[in-house]
């Protein structure tokens, strides 16, 4: 009878908490606008200098949405073909990757077959005039809003070419830029099928359904490679679409919780599927996000496929964009999602971040929680792959080189002076090659510090702090020149992998994203895992052994 009573109070003392917190709540927003209209206001009439209303306003608002995730964020009129690029892959602009160096914006990648590769643009050229508009030293998000506008619309360009004194003058029509949500698919050796997702926009199941079944139709396949690595999401139904080609009908693929009942939502399977039986692989990364995440831990929840790399990003937050007044929007968290397991793959819990503003990605597992066959799966750490591979880790100089545009300019160069290479399957980096791009950065401004300098310079300096530095002088000096003489051969001890780097920049020159793409492929790691394991190259079968372990995984 007691708890009958106290169960009668709680839920008669709930909704009087409900109704006086959301009473108190309207009494702090009213209050609070009061102020910021004042603030404003008095800002207005009474500061020294002239003030821009507009400027402050949206500062204003951006460091309120900062309080609370990165994904909760204001839409200025000004931004709104970002919107578009977000949610349909499409803006209006000239097609073309821009990138920032030597005081410079400048073309980094044209897209094939759109305006700026149409114009003639080449990776390299600087950018100096949009339409009269002087861009020197200007930042690739002011630059990148200057090249935007409506399709059909015209811009004049001012470019600076290496290798040309005078200036050079393109006009260029812009167009609808539509980016492609798979780039390139492919039948492997062995007759595993391939597809590359490299986003969520409209459409993106239907074409992935379209690549599957064509290859199927023309291939006896042995399994399919689905690579979600890099990808960082997008539209929520489009990844229920595409679990929805392997996995039977009416399925719970994924459930959403928020704060009003409206944003409660079950999202299931809608027909029947293509394929339930084709042996499947993910790859995925730490890149792969949101979307990527309920296609892979679905798929490893209803032990359809295996995955395989690396732990992805755990973003298991929804946003909606709302349109407001005046032509801007904004993008707000409604709700976290929960796959089939019912665990939340959410990394961070943005809500403590007023108390520490430090947020990291936490290495501790979760809760437990089991697949379909039983397997033991983690909650909040995003997707943790069922074949775990390290990711490959580049030396210090290939970084440096990599992030100083030295194999950037260098690719450009060698542009200039080829007409062409071999095919994307056959280029390889020669000797040649490979000596020439040597001089060429012997002869730049090319400096860097490895790690084992930062630990000497350390050390020197502890030395001298606890009095030992006279006493060892003399072995330190002979360390330094041990560690410059190593240091000196960098570009030659670590030729392979700055030459899979360079190859992948000289072929794009030539043959564009796919031809990077294709390049690549013979040297993956994660993906030649993956033709193992869906091909039982290894003696065993290790796919179905995979997706039936029962046994709690070690921690």
């Amino acid at each position: 009878m007691n708890r009958l009573r106290i169960l009668f109070f709680v839920l008669l003392f709930f909704p009087i908490m409900s109704f006086s917190q959301e009473k108190q709540n309207n009494f702090e927003i009213s209050k609070s606008i009061d102020i910021y209209n004042n603030v404003l206001k008095f800002l207005n009439m009474n500061y020294v200098d002239e003030i821009n209303p507009a400027e402050l306003n949206e500062t204003a608002i951006h460091a309120m949405l900062k309080e609370l995730d990165p994904y909760t964020v204001f839409i200025p009129e000004s931004e709104i073909e970002d919107v578009k690029l977000l949610t349909m892959g499409e803006y209006g602009g000239i097609g073309s990757i821009i990138n920032y160096y030597d005081n410079n914006v400048h073309i980094s990648e044209p897209y094939e077959n759109f305006p700026a590769h149409k114009a003639g643009l080449l990776p390299g050229d600087a950018i100096i005039e949009v339409n009269g508009v002087n861009t020197e030293k200007k930042s690739v998000s002011e630059v990148s809003e200057l090249l935007k506008g409506q399709p059909g619309s015209k811009l004049t360009l001012k470019i600076r070419r290496d290798g040309e004194k005078d200036i050079i003058t393109k006009t260029l029509t812009r167009e609808k830029i539509k980016i492609d949500n798979i780039p390139y698919y492919t039948v492997l050796e062995g007759g595993v099928a391939y597809i590359i997702l490299n986003q969520f926009t409209r459409d993106a199941a239907k074409e992935l359904k379209e690549a599957f079944l064509e290859m199927k139709s023309q291939n006896e396949l042995k399994g399919l490679i689905i690579d979600l690595r890099g990808n960082g999401g997008g539209l929520l139904n489009e990844a229920v679409d595409i679990v929805n080609i392997f996995v039977p009908k009416n399925k719970l693929v994924v459930y959403t919780k928020g704060k009003t009942p409206e944003q409660n939502r079950n999202y299931y399977t809608k027909h029947e599927a293509d394929d339930t039986e084709i042996p499947l692989a993910i790859l995925v990364n730490e890149s792969s996000a949101s979307a990527s995440e309920i296609v892979s831990g679905s798929i490893q929840d209803f032990d359809r496929g295996v995955i395989v790399g690396q732990r992805t990003f755990g973003k298991g937050l929804v946003q909606n964009i709302l349109p407001m007044t005046y032509n801007t929007q904004m993008k707000v968290t409604v709700s976290k999602y929960y796959i089939p397991s019912k665990r939340c793959i959410q990394e961070i819990d943005y809500s403590k971040k007023a108390k520490n503003d430090t947020l990291v990605k936490n290495d501790t597992l979760g809760p437990q929680f089991k697949t379909a066959n039983g397997r033991i799966v983690y909650e909040g750490h995003g997707i943790q792959p069922d074949v775990k591979i390290e990711p490959e880790m580049l030396s210090t100089i290939t970084a440096h080189l990599y992030a100083q545009n030295m194999i950037f300019k260098y690719a450009n160069k060698f542009y200039r002076e080829h007409k062409s290479i071999a095919s994307p399957e056959e280029f390889e980096i020669t000797d040649e090659i490979y000596d020439d791009f040597v001089k060429f950065v012997e002869g730049q401004e090319f400096e860097y510090t490895s790690e084992s300098e930062k630990d000497f310079d350390e050390l020197v300096k502890t030395a001298k702090l606890e009095g030992y530095y006279d006493n060892i002088k003399e072995q330190l000096d002979i360390l330094e020149n041990e560690l410059k003489s190593h240091k000196d051969n960098d570009l030659i001890n670590n030729r392979k992998e700055i030459s899979e780097i360079l190859k992948m920049e000289l072929v794009g020159r030539y043959y564009f994203q796919k031809g990077k793409i294709i390049s690549t492929l013979k040297d993956d790691v994660e993906l030649n895992r993956a033709l193992e394991i869906l091909l039982n190259s290894n003696g065993k079968n290790e796919y179905e052994t995979i997706l039936n372990v029962t046994e709690t995984p070690s921690r």
